[in-house]
């Protein structure tokens, strides 16, 4: 029987060939088969040891290596794997940092590539003289210090932190040529580590008329959101450290709100106050920045959750693909509702879908990785992916949201979209040069 360099047969390779009508192979086929199918799916071949050439000695292998700094710093050779700048010359005007996620692989973003978005620069806060004072409506305001906080039991938990304007391109007409890093760039995900806020309303005691909370930061412009007391109560925190060091000037040093799963904007940093009241108080960004007008006039204000939402990010734009053969498309995926529960990925404009493989560990309302096996054939394609979470939702269609909340008849750069919370889905061409394209479905 004639077989494949893996020793499967011709029969049962095409088989998991023909798993999905567009390349896609079967993800459990693919998980089954082990390194013997990892190996002809990427085509090295095992040698005999008479007939390896022996490995050269390179210049790197003769003589001492560079002196070990105090902190630790990529390889030159990953030079190209930083953030892209929206205001690189510091002028007085919102600078936005985007996350490189087709550089990234996994689920953790590097604190020196997390997003971030400043109003006024970062400030030079000295930690010994911040103070977060927490009043309002409670039994008994307090004024807490940074090594106060530090006493107070800490807990840790992985989530994703997503501006509301992130992929606001999508709102656009005509789709825009850009990566996936100026696409979605405005979202991340870390460990975070500090203090449920509930421990620190119990210490202060809340007031049964208190409904919402005004978080305040001490940046320049006191950028402040109002918070209903529910989210507080439940999974908000006082959050010090970032992927086990302390929070990165752009996130919000000394200390930040932390609200898993809502929209980045009301994840004040710097935080410095905490006002508990009856009701929202209007602020300058949630009744302007943050309410934009829908098709039919009202406004879309105080609404929260970042909903589910994956996109691709090998390939992507800006990648080629050498040749035909075997390749891994790959994402992320996460939801403010919690666990993502299933991501499906096409690679014909939506007509055959297959299953991904989520990366383990999936954590709840932040960053799943998932993957799936394919096999280009050198003809034009179209990748998709779409994702649901464990309540339920899925994913919208970009006809869906734009039919929902309008689109724009402007053409600004990347930074300049008004538009809030576009969580439909991402569409990749690839051409028959291996181009990637971004291209609505």
């Amino acid at each position: 029987m004639e077989t494949t360099p893996n020793n499967r047969s011709k029969r049962e390779w095409e088989k998991l060939q023909a798993n999905a009508g567009n390349g896609l192979l079967d993800r459990r086929a693919f998980l089954r088969g082990g390194a013997a199918m990892a190996g002809a799916m990427m085509g090295y071949t095992f040698v005999g040891s008479a007939a390896a050439e022996p490995l050269a000695d390179d210049a790197w292998s003769k003589a001492p290596g560079n002196i070990v700094p105090a902190y630790g710093a990529p390889s030159r050779f990953e030079k190209n794997v930083v953030r892209t700048l929206s205001n690189p010359n510091s002028e007085p005007r919102t600078s936005h940092a985007r996350t490189p996620h087709h550089l990234l692989n996994g689920t953790i973003t590097p604190n020196g590539l997390h997003f971030t978005i400043s109003h006024a620069g970062n400030p030079d806060i000295d930690p010994d003289k911040h103070r977060l004072v927490i009043h309002g409506l409670v039994k008994r305001p307090l004024v807490f210090t940074l090594d106060a906080l530090g006493r107070y039991p800490m807990v840790s938990r992985m989530t994703f932190v997503e501006c509301g304007g992130n992929s606001a391109p999508f709102f656009s007409k005509e789709p825009i040529q850009a990566s996936v890093q100026a696409l979605h760039g405005l979202a991340s995900c870390a460990e975070w580590t500090g203090i449920r806020l509930s421990t620190l309303l119990e210490e202060t005691g809340v007031d049964p008329k208190a409904k919402w909370l005004i978080a305040e930061g001490a940046d320049a412009p006191a950028l402040s959101r109002s918070v209903p007391i529910t989210k507080a109560l439940d999974d908000a925190m006082i959050a010090l450290y970032q992927n086990g060091e302390r929070l990165m000037p752009g996130n919000g040093y000394p200390m930040r709100l932390l609200l898993p799963g809502w929209e980045g904007n009301m994840n004040v940093k710097f935080l410095r106050r905490i006002k508990l009241v009856e009701q929202p108080a209007m602020s300058y960004y949630e009744a302007r920045t943050y309410a934009p007008i829908l098709p039919g006039g009202k406004a879309y204000q105080f609404y929260f959750l970042q909903e589910v939402k994956s996109f691709i990010t090998h390939p992507s734009p800006g990648m080629m693909l050498k040749e035909p053969g075997f390749y891994e498309i790959s994402g992320v995926a996460y939801s403010g509702n919690g666990r993502i529960s299933k991501v499906m990925v096409s690679a014909d404009r939506g007509q055959s879908w297959a299953q991904a493989a989520l990366q383990e560990p999936v954590h709840s309302k932040a960053f799943t990785r998932f993957r799936v096996p394919w096999r280009w054939d050198g003809g034009p394609g179209v990748l998709q992916s779409r994702a649901w979470d464990e309540a339920g939702n899925v994913q919208p269609t970009r006809a869906q949201i734009v039919a929902a909340r309008g689109e724009t008849t402007k053409v600004p750069p990347v930074t300049g979209f008004p538009s809030q919370h576009y969580n439909g889905i991402t569409t990749w061409a690839i051409e028959r040069n291996g181009e990637v394209k971004h291209v609505y479905a």
